[in-house]
């Protein structure tokens, strides 16, 4: 029996197939995709729920002239199979490897590089109005998430879209899920749509009625079109797309390719906007991803046949939710918010012990940022735990509502530094530069995770905003440290006295200079290690006495140097107009790939061998 993804060749081989070779192809797609994820981990329950609705898109479409947009990005990799790079999949996500998302750079069929949800109806719309501006005649099509569709930016473009009346295709993959379960009313707006088969019924058994009758009067046409919209308001709640001028079709089944492919091909005649609702099962295909499409959302490696995964170190993540736990017990007006991040910021435990005072928003950062500050204003005690890239999308609102009026919310800012594998647009490396700028925002992260117990309940106490950062994963195995207690506003923790040189570090990475310390002491270098626990404000009076004591100073953050803690050490010692040397280390000004983080640390010079030899060079020492 042959196998057709080892003689698929190119994307036109998929139109040439029937509906009976298409279904056999998408199984195959479905074994390949678990057992190559099973040695690499990636985005495994998103991309097995998405087999059929990719091979119908590429059944309908030609991707040669058409152009398509994935939302989030991680629910490409069929896509990625389709248009040359099964082979790569042994390299995914790897450094040096191709992307877990669509990168315009590694092929002619990405046509937008994406990585955070809710963008792809604002980017396709713009291809679709240049293409018009153009007067060409090609498809343009966004595929975006139930999830995503909570996402302010999503509802914008559709309101957007349906006011030019632009011809797009937007394909609405629903699948109940966005990480973790979607909440609110968008989410129950769909649901209800999907569970009610009312409307499509009446309105496929109507249209074929006004087909039957020949030759309708354009007067009787447009009435017969309002009786249909009062019909469908009364059967359909709100008929949200519809209403903003966007034509709606659905639900269909997206898993059944010949029904998609139909309902694809009608849409190709439609002159302006469709939405086509397909409703899709997250893990489609492996039942333990089906069971549990949370775990199997971002995976690493596991055991095909049992879907067990690696026990994985305790980490940042979960101490958080410990201590939130503990500390919401002695504070009655604590109270945690996620945006669709319950499991991975670790507020699983939380929602279930405290459910009144947990509040999920779905991927509305803005929202949350804003929601936390109203609280905080009326006497409760918000946390927002949040990865740091996702809270980027909430700059404007961390200055005006929270900063501004110097309100009390506590960012719990999850992943900061390298994430890895997931690449530039998950990299955690921006947060001290957007935040240091912002007046009363005080700024503090743990060096160790027992560490963090204590900031948290420090920054409980206070009546000002304050940003807690911490890394992805846990403590390195060879590094303990006793975690500092008697938190100061603006004081830093010496960890071990030295002399000539002081090495001032950011959160974790006092676990590393502990180590370069020691290899140091090789080159007569005895250095002082400091636990800059406050990267905003810093300690000034410290500084003051190191400058005095003749200390060459360097500092080290994972994060990148511009705007960064070294830039705000430096701008104090500039302001003092004394000669110091001093050596800022961090990432430099460029964007930073995806792959394993040590690897990335190792070729940014930030591993405990690369910040060695660039102290060296600092000291005019060679190894």
């Amino acid at each position: 029996m042959s196998n057709i993804l080892d003689e698929y060749k190119d994307i036109y081989d998929i139109k040439k197939m029937d509906y009976d070779k298409l279904d056999e192809f998408s199984g195959e797609i479905r074994t390949f995709l678990i057992e190559k994820l099973s040695k690499t981990g990636g985005h495994l329950a998103s991309n097995l729920g998405i087999v059929e609705l990719t091979l119908s898109l590429y059944k309908v479409f030609d991707f040669n002239i058409d152009k398509i947009v994935w939302d989030v990005g991680h629910q490409a990799y069929v896509h990625k199979i389709l248009t040359g790079r099964k082979e790569e999949f042994k390299s995914i996500r790897k450094y040096g490897g191709i992307s877990g998302f669509p990168k315009r750079s590694e092929s002619k069929y990405d046509f937008f590089d994406t990585g955070h949800s809710s963008t792809s109806i604002s980017a396709a719309l713009g291809i679709a109005r240049t293409r018009d501006l153009e007067k060409k005649e090609n498809e343009v099509i966004a595929v975006i998430g139930d999830g995503a569709l909570t996402g302010g930016m999503a509802l914008e473009a559709l309101n957007d879209v349906g006011d030019r009346k632009t011809k797009l295709i937007i394909i609405l993959n629903d699948n109940g899920m966005s990480i973790g379960e979607n909440v609110g009313g968008v989410s129950t707006y769909l649901s209800k749509i999907r569970v009610d088969p009312k409307y499509n019924k009446f309105r496929d058994d109507f249209d074929k009625l006004l087909n039957k009758i020949p030759n309708l009067g354009k007067g009787i046409s447009k009435s017969i079109d309002r009786m249909k919209d009062s019909i469908k308001q009364l059967i359909v709640p709100g008929m949200l797309f519809e209403d903003m001028g966007i034509k709606y079709l659905g639900p269909i089944d997206g898993h059944n390719i010949k029904e998609l492919s139909l309902v694809l091909s009608q849409a190709k005649q439609n002159k302006g906007p469709v939405l086509i609702h397909v409703i899709t099962k997250k893990g489609k295909g492996y039942k333990f991803a089906e069971n549990d499409p949370d775990l199997f959302h971002g995976v690493g490696p596991f055991d095909c046949s049992t879907g067990k995964c690696a026990k994985k170190p305790f980490s940042y993540s979960k101490a958080f939710g410990e201590n939130i736990v503990l500390l919401a017990s002695e504070n009655k007006k604590l109270i945690g918010i996620t945006a669709a991040m319950k499991d991975g910021t670790g507020l699983g435990n939380f929602a279930l012990k405290y459910p009144e005072r947990y509040f999920d928003v779905g991927i509305a950062e803005q929202h949350a940022v804003t929601l936390a500050a109203g609280m905080a204003s009326n006497g409760f005690r918000p946390i927002f735990a949040v990865y740091s890239t996702f809270l980027q999308r909430a700059y404007d609102q961390i200055i005006h509502d929270v900063c501004m009026q110097n309100i009390p919310v506590i960012f719990a800012i999850d992943r900061a530094g390298i994430v890895g594998e997931d690449g530039e647009t998950h990299q955690g490396v921006y947060d001290l530069s957007y935040l240091s700028h912002m007046p009363n925002m005080t700024i503090m992260a743990p060096k160790c995770i027992e560490e963090l117990f204590y900031i948290m309940n420090f920054a409980l106490k206070q009546p000002y905003p304050i940003a807690i950062r911490y890394p992805r994963g846990g403590d390195m195995d060879n590094v303990k440290l006793s975690p500092y207690k008697n938190f100061k506003k603006g004081k830093w923790e010496v960890v071990l006295e030295g002399e000539k040189l002081a090495i001032i570090a950011v959160g974790k990475m006092v676990q590393k200079s502990i180590l370069v310390c020691e290899k140091l002491k090789e080159y007569n270098i005895n250095s002082t290690v400091i636990n800059a626990c406050f990267i905003k404000p810093i300690d000034e009076e410290l500084i003051k006495k190191l400058i005095k004591q003749n200390y060459k100073i360097v500092t080290i953050e994972d994060g990148v140097i511009i705007g960064g803690f070294g830039s705000l050490v430096l701008n104090f010692i500039n302001s003092l107009e004394e000669k110091v040397n001093i050596l800022n280390i961090g990432f430099e000004d460029e964007f930073i790939p995806h792959g394993d983080p040590e690897i990335l640390y190792r070729i940014n010079e930030l591993d405990i061998n690369g910040i060695i030899n660039r102290i060296l060079k600092f000291y005019n020492l060679r190894r």
